[in-house]
């Protein structure tokens, strides 16, 4: 299937991402990664003009994440799991990261183990992947020839750790996810469990124990980021209360709490160059 489900972080948002001493980049998988990878990513920071928060934003991805400038081989590769709130990371050193974003419905393919086994932790992928782990963190480090010769790195050994896997057939899981893309976050529970053909507390315990989320805890994820990315394109903005019906939320302070939980800021905070009243 061809996603349509992009998620947004937040230094995407602004050009604060785009100056000299703080660079945040993404950039496309290959066709044959694109229904498992959502982008990678990059971050670049040079501490010569003082400390950088940095805002992370749930966005129902699971990432695989490079510290190139780690000493330690241990320290130089972790997976993150599923983030029900914002956190922030002060940046006070130099900072090189490189970033595998993966939808997590199929993360179990690469990462080997239930995504409900990250969900709000980091655990480094020597843990998971054992020595291609180590293996894979050592060479990330020592790549020379820019970011499309990483990504060339990383996509190799994907795609064959793809082809280890016997992928089957939909199942529960895949096909209620795909509901909850195509529903933008606004497919009740229920209504869910009416598609798939299965009560709605028998769904639920197949979410938790694969994704470690509920049904009713990813759409609100996938309804918040489908939001962010309708106001960032400015389509029909006007104004809170005509947004948050728009969006599926009940009135305007449910659409200001989904903010402040998952962005830590108010949409006027967040878009606050934008024309909304």
């Amino acid at each position: 299937m061809m996603r349509k489900y992009i998620p947004y972080q937040a230094p995407a948002l602004s050009e604060e991402g785009q100056n000299v001493d703080y660079k945040y980049r993404e950039f496309a998988p290959d066709r044959r990664l694109e229904d498992y990878v959502a982008c990678y990513w990059t971050v670049e920071f040079r501490a010569s003009r003082g400390d950088k928060l940095h805002r992370i934003l749930p966005d129902g991805c699971v990432d695989i994440i490079f510290d190139l400038g780690a000493g330690f081989v241990f320290d130089r590769a972790f997976a993150v799991g599923l983030m029900t709130e914002f956190a922030t990371l002060n940046f006070t050193t130099d900072q090189s990261l490189f970033g595998i974003r993966l939808y997590a419905d199929t993360a179990r393919y690469f990462i080997g183990i239930p995504v409900s086994e990250l969900t709000g932790y980091s655990v480094s992928l020597d843990r998971i992947w054992g020595r291609e782990g180590v293996e894979l963190a050592e060479e990330m480090s020592s790549v020379h020839g820019g970011i499309s010769r990483v990504i060339d790195k990383v996509e190799r050994r994907l795609l064959e750790r793809l082809s280890r896997i016997d992928i089957g057939s939909d199942g529960i899981l895949l096909t209620g996810m795909r509901y909850l893309y195509e529903g933008r976050g606004m497919l009740p529970a229920r209504s869910l469990a009416e598609k798939l053909g299965y009560s709605e507390r028998n769904v639920r315990r197949i979410f938790l124990r694969e994704l470690g989320l509920s049904p009713k805890e990813l759409s609100g994820i996938i309804r918040f980021q489908n939001t962010l990315r309708e106001l960032k394109e400015g389509n029909n903005r006007r104004g809170y209360a005509a947004d948050a019906l728009r969006y599926g939320y009940s009135d305007q302070p449910h659409l200001i709490h989904a903010f402040k939980r998952y962005y830590g800021l108010t949409p006027l905070q967040v878009f606050k160059n934008a024309s909304m009243e």
